[in-house]
């Protein structure tokens, strides 16, 4: 059995753990999670529950098949999909006299800090009303997402977590956990009980793989799991078809590979480090030396610009990095520019209100 304390827990639904094998969504299945989550709300436990399924789901209502799905058309499925995952959603909860509400997210809920801090009000409020919170993220306008490699619900399920102060994330999906090896194709694979840290060697055991509806694979659990291991957040992966897993995973059962939260980074930190940079700063070595030290980073140490943007915006760091901007885009360079004219005339002293970013705006990340 292992010690778990869980007031409010995040649960991650795979597209091939709530589908059938048409396609379409599994009601009854959904059914199960729907008395599972009542069943942890009698125990004390706020559930918030982050689906897949909306563009597998519309691509089999409108009959489509991979080869043409390009961005639009996966786009088109997501909105057919969408409604008709809520749908079933709602008539699901409905029948254990609850209520759903529906969370569509893109990856900018969590890079405008004023826009997460909204979501955390906003779920606090649904819970308040006894409302369920679904999660999804906007397939619908989000491009990048889908044609990329943010397109997975894993990694949208921890940063929900790290900002909603969760205790517990459950990935839910087709297998049992994180093996050695894959358990398909070597007999000899050993199952993962427990990892305390993901290192390289933990990374090798994920690989990379996907499967035809997913747009995820173990890989991208494992990251979310570091994500919200870095949140003080405990990880499960665990198949999602195991008889209620939810609830005997968070009795304590040993069911799927467990990941041991390690706080560290604050509230702040994790948004600075999980936003969406909306550029970059490339700063000299005698620069990057300062800012490990403690300091601030000073317009004399900035090489180049890179984007477009605005006061208060998070922006990478070179690559070792990630802080939160003093000033536009376009003014750093000025900055530097007078600065090296100050030190052409021998004036050394920087003045508060010329530092590009201060040091506890940033966050490493190497």
């Amino acid at each position: 059995m292992r010690d778990i304390s869980v007031t409010r827990a995040v649960i991650k639904i795979g597209t091939n753990t709530i589908c059938d094998e048409s396609g379409q969504v599994d009601s009854e299945y959904l059914d199960g999670i729907a008395r599972q989550v009542l069943e942890l709300e009698k125990m004390g436990i706020q559930s918030i529950i982050v689906t897949s399924g909306a563009i597998g789901s519309g691509s089999s209502e409108l009959k489509l098949d991979d080869v043409q799905k390009d961005i639009p058309h996966k786009q088109a499925c997501a909105a057919v999909g969408q409604a008709a995952l809520m749908l079933t959603y709602r008539e699901v909860f409905a029948r254990h006299d609850k209520s759903v509400g529906q969370l569509l997210l893109t990856y900018d809920a969590f890079s405008d800090r004023k826009v997460y801090l909204n979501l955390r009000k906003t779920v606090d409020a649904l819970f308040e009303l006894g409302v369920i919170p679904i999660v999804n993220e906007n397939d619908v306008i989000s491009t990048d997402e889908i044609g990329g490699t943010f397109g997975d619900n894993d990694k949208l399920s921890a940063l929900v977590a790290s900002k909603v102060d969760a205790d517990l994330l459950i990935l839910l999906t087709d297998v049992d956990g994180l093996y050695d090896r894959n358990p398909e194709t070597d007999r000899d694979a050993h199952f993962i009980d427990t990892v305390d840290e993901i290192t390289k060697d933990i990374e090798m055991m994920a690989g990379g793989g996907t499967s035809g509806r997913s747009k995820g694979g173990m890989k991208t659990k494992i990251n979310a799991a570091r994500i919200a291991m870095g949140a003080g957040c405990n990880t499960v992966i665990a198949n999602g078809r195991t008889e209620d897993v939810i609830v005997r995973v968070v009795r304590g059962e040993n069911l799927g590979t467990f990941f041991s939260a390690k706080a560290l980074y604050s509230n702040r930190e994790r948004w600075i480090l999980y936003a969406s940079p909306r550029g970059k700063i490339t700063i000299d070595a005698g620069a990057e030396e300062a800012l490990r030290d403690g300091g601030s980073l000073l317009p004399c140490g900035v090489t180049s610009v890179e984007g477009r943007f605005k006061e208060g915006d998070v922006v990478r760091l070179g690559t070792f990095a990630k802080g939160v901007v003093n000033f536009p885009s376009g003014e750093i360079m000025h900055l530097k520019t007078a600065c090296e004219k100050d030190r052409k005339k021998g004036k050394h002293k920087v003045h508060n209100d010329s530092v590009v970013m201060d040091h506890c705006n940033i966050v490493f990340h190497d």
